[in-house]
């Protein structure tokens, strides 16, 4: 991606003003849009120097590219002029659905796995693209149900990945909880994906429920060991631009700087 290298980082509120000042700086950042639509005054001046200071991709979380209804032109309008406003090229969201007859949950809620799914999410990411005028960057997703689903998930991923012309966010730790719930093996998911559709990757944290073999993909954990072995195995063969996500339990900047140096570390051996 144009002027996305290297490694970055979810920016949160809770460390905006310490990241500000940080002598560790990342590569570049990811900004939730919907969060930044009408920033608090609080924020405002930190969020604006931040902006200018580092490439940006913006991730949201209210698109719902697989609804039964129509684009919301409304919020795309709103989002394109977010995205012009602060020259943000790449935007990225997830292969799930989040709204029903209008009303928005702000949930990642899965989608059968159906052609007549991928012949949906095609047209649909076309108005989209359409509407704000750059290309769609479409995230796997965790999930603990697959309903009505007729097709293993990569395949369906890669199908969605050809019929559209979008291309991934792969988020290598979605993909371990996802086998670890439904019996798959994640490197072979992984050696699937053909590595020029990566467009960039995310790695995060989940909790473990031992006694039910259950994964609940929480972003609001430190990224465990399995997760940065499967990461550096990823490396070998799709090399793209990787961040630390963080959503919930959110440290300060002091805190999680040290999970952003090892991700560096990692990235850097598998150069």
């Amino acid at each position: 991606m144009r002027g996305i290298r290297g490694c970055g980082v979810g920016l949160r509120a809770e460390f905006l003003e310490e990241l500000a000042t940080s002598s560790v700086t990342p590569d570049w950042l990811e900004i939730t849009p919907e969060n930044w639509f009408e920033p608090s005054y609080e924020y405002l001046e930190n969020f604006e120097k931040l902006m200018q200071s580092y490439p940006v991709v913006a991730h949201g979380v209210s698109l719902s590219i697989g609804s039964i209804e129509a684009p919301d032109t409304a919020f795309l309008d709103r989002l394109k002029e977010f995205l012009d406003r602060y020259k943000i090229e790449h935007y990225s969201e997830h292969i799930s659905f989040s709204a029903l007859a209008g009303k928005q949950t702000y949930e990642l809620l899965p989608l059968p796995m159906t052609k007549a799914m991928v012949e949906h999410l095609a047209c649909k990411i076309d108005e989209v693209q359409d509407r704000l005028e750059r290309p769609l960057i479409l995230e796997n997703s965790s999930y603990y149900i697959s309903p009505y689903s007729e097709m293993r998930e990569v395949d369906f991923i890669c199908e969605v990945l050809e019929r559209s012309g979008a291309r991934l966010l792969l988020d290598v730790n979605n993909v371990y909880v996802n086998a670890v719930n439904h019996s798959f093996d994640a490197r072979e998911y992984i050696a699937q994906i053909p590595p020029q559709k990566v467009a960039y990757m995310h790695i995060a944290g989940h909790l473990e429920y031992e006694e039910e073999n259950l994964l609940l993909d929480t972003h609001g954990e430190a990224v465990c060991d399995d997760v940065w072995e499967l990461l550096a195995d990823t490396l070998k063969t799709h090399r793209a631009p990787v961040m630390i996500e963080r959503d919930n339990n959110v440290p300060p900047w002091s805190t999680l700087v040290k999970e952003y140096q090892k991700l560096c570390e990692v990235v850097g051996s598998a150069s």
